[in-house]
């Protein structure tokens, strides 16, 4: 990682996101003495297949459960942005919004979603992914560095550099992270998620195997694939 002590944001389009595709690597960062930050863009709230259960009663439900995930991984702040799930678009609010969140948090590292469609990694196929990534990295450069993109900001949020990014990568990933020794804790985190899950058992053996394929041309017990990007300075 050419930015081993700086402060980490991951900016996820749902609760459960982060920890779910990336957690094993955040917890290593967190490990590491590395500030983590969360900013989740939308409230999940349409992430539920019970008939029973209305999106007014799931939202609060999925925030609840990644701030407990958050805290296992060693996370200090996770912000909601509190769009609908399942509806977002490339906005001026959306971009003013997590321009404000790079700003405030001024992260030398930021995690997201891939911002392309892919086929083997299905979780990839979700447009308010593909919406996010596309989001965060023009928030990166430009928005969040000029100071004339929302100038309506200042000067509470004062124009931040970040140094990289790394976005999911499943397929043929340039960047292979380590997670043998915390990959417990990425799975204690995915048991917070409970509205997600169904049987845990062979949800555990499918994140295993896929961390272990992952891992394997490296060497590694456990891994997680990004892509990754060194902004200019």
């Amino acid at each position: 990682m050419t930015t081993p002590n700086g402060r980490v944001m991951f900016v996820a389009a749902h609760p459960d996101d982060p920890d779910f595709l990336a957690g094993g690597t955040v917890a290593r960062l967190a490990k590491e003495g590395r500030a983590v930050t969360y900013v989740i863009v939308t409230n999940g709230n349409k992430g539920s297949g019970k008939r029973s259960v209305t999106s007014e009663q799931l939202a609060p439900i999925r925030q609840e459960e990644q701030r407990r995930a958050a805290q296992v991984l060693g996370v200090g702040h996770v912000a909601f942005l509190g769009y609908d799930d399942g509806e977002l678009e490339d906005t001026r609010d959306l971009r003013r919004d997590v321009t404000r969140e790079i700003r405030r948090w001024r992260p030398d590292l930021i995690i997201t979603l891939n911002p392309h469609r892919t086929y083997s990694n299905f979780p990839g196929w979700h447009r308010d992914h593909r919406v996010t990534g596309r989001v965060v990295l023009d928030c990166v450069y430009p928005l969040a560095r000029d100071h004339l993109a929302f100038s309506e900001l200042l000067p509470e949020y004062e124009p931040h550099n970040v140094r990289e990014v790394y976005f999911i990568q499943w397929e043929q990933p340039r960047l292979v992270i380590d997670i043998t020794d915390t990959i417990d804790l990425k799975l204690e985190a995915i048991r917070c998620h409970a509205s997600q899950i169904g049987d845990f058992k062979d949800f555990e053996a499918r994140m295993r195997s896929r961390a272990t394929i992952l891992g394997k041309d490296k060497g590694y017990a456990y891994a997680e694939g990004f892509d990754q990007i060194v902004v200019p300075g």
